[in-house]
C-alpha cells in the first residue's frame, strides 16, 4: 500500500471529478457506469505513475539515503525492483482494460472510441517515463508541462468529452484550473526535493530557476487556477452559488503563505503543504462541480 501512495489519489480525483461534475452539469442522459470506470481508470493510472517513480527514481539514483520526503519502497529495500517492475506492467495492463471497458461501454466501437484509446495509451507512456525509462521526461524539467497536460486537459476535458460526446470551449477553463494546482502541488514536491535532485542531475524546474522564482511560480499558479475558475462562472453565470467555490481561498492563501515563508535551510517542512493542496484541489472541485450543478436547479 506504501507503494501505491494513496495521498496522492486526491489530486487525480480531481482531475476526472471536474470533468464528471461538468458533465452532469451541462449535459443529458450520462450512463452511470460511464463515471464509476472513468474513477477506476483514473485511480489505476496514478498508481502506475507511483509504482514507475518509485522505480524510475531508485535506478536513476534520485532516491538515495540523503533524500528528503516519505520513504521509497525499492530504495528501502522493502520491494525489489525485480518485482516493482512487475508491478509496473500488471497496473499498465489493468489500465488499459479498465479503459477499454469504459470505451467500449460508453462510446462504443466508433472513430472517437479509437482517438480516445490512443490517449490512454499516451497516459500509460507518461505515467511510466516521468522517471523510469531511458530518457525520463521528469529529470529534464518537463515534468511540469505533463502533468498540466493530462490533470488538466486530458483529466477534465477527456473525462467531459467521454460522457457529453461534444466539446464546450468554456471546458478549457476549469481543465487549466484543475492543471494548475496539480502543477503547484508538484512544485511543491520539487522544492522541496531540490536538494537530492541536483546531487542526482534531476533538472526540474526549481532546479533549472532557483528556491526564490520557484516561489513566485508557485504564486503564479495559484492565481492561475482561481482566475479561471472565476472567469468559467463569469461567461457561464447562472447563480450566485456557482462561486461558492470561492469559500476555499483562504486555504489556498494559507498554502501560499506557507510557500513564500519556507526558509531555504529547511525545505522538508513544506511537505505538509502538499497533502494540503492535494485535498485543497479536491475540494475545490467538489464546491465548484456542486455549484454549477446547483445552478441548473
Amino acid at each position: 500500500m506504501n507503494a501505491a501512495r494513496l495521498r496522492t489519489l486526491p489530486l487525480a480525483l480531481a482531475s476526472v471529478g471536474m470533468g464528471i461534475l461538468l458533465a452532469y452539469s451541462t449535459c443529458d442522459a450520462i450512463p452511470a457506469i460511464g463515471p464509476v470506470l472513468i474513477v477506476i481508470t483514473t485511480v489505476l493510472l496514478q498508481i502506475l505513475s507511483n509504482f514507475a517513480n518509485d522505480y524510475g527514481d531508485y535506478v536513476h539514483g534520485a532516491d538515495h539515503a540523503g533524500r528528503v520526503g516519505p520513504d521509497r519502497m525499492v530504495q528501502s529495500g522493502e520491494i525489489p525492483p525485480a518485482a516493482m517492475l512487475t508491478g509496473i506492467r500488471v497496473v499498465a495492463l489493468l489500465s488499459l482494460l479498465s479503459g477499454g471497458a469504459l470505451l467500449y461501454v460508453v462510446v462504443g466501437l466508433t472513430p472517437k472510441a479509437f482517438s480516445f484509446f490512443a490517449i490512454g495509451l499516451a497516459a500509460i507512456w507518461a505515467a511510466y517515463h516521468y522517471t523510469a525509462g531511458t530518457r525520463p521526461y521528469g529529470y529534464a524539467g518537463l515534468g511540469d508541462v505533463f502533468v498540466f497536460v493530462f490533470f488538466g486537459m486530458v483529466g477534465v476535458v477527456g473525462s467531459y468529452l467521454v460522457l457529453c460526446y461534444e466539446m464546450v470551449p468554456t471546458i478549457l477553463l476549469p481543465a487549466i484550473s484543475v492543471g494548475l494546482l496539480a502543477t503547484g502541488v508538484l512544485n511543491l514536491n520539487n522544492i522541496r526535493d531540490i536538494k537530492s535532485d541536483i546531487s542526482a542531475g534531476k533538472k526540474t524546474i526549481p532546479v533549472r530557476i532557483g528556491l526564490a522564482a520557484a516561489k513566485k511560480y508557485h504564486l503564479f499558479l495559484l492565481f492561475g487556477s482561481v482566475s479561471s475558475s472565476i472567469l468559467y462562472v463569469v461567461l457561464n453565470y447562472k447563480s450566485p452559488f456557482q462561486f461558492v467555490f470561492l469559500l476555499l481561498l483562504p486555504l489556498i492563501y494559507l498554502n501560499a503563505k506557507a510557500v513564500i515563508r519556507l526558509p531555504g535551510d529547511n525545505l522538508r517542512s513544506i511537505d505538509p503543504y502538499l497533502k494540503q493542496l492535494a485535498f485543497t484541489t479536491l475540494f475545490f472541485v467538489l464546491f465548484f462541480g456542486i455549484g454549477n450543478l446547483f445552478s441548473q436547479i
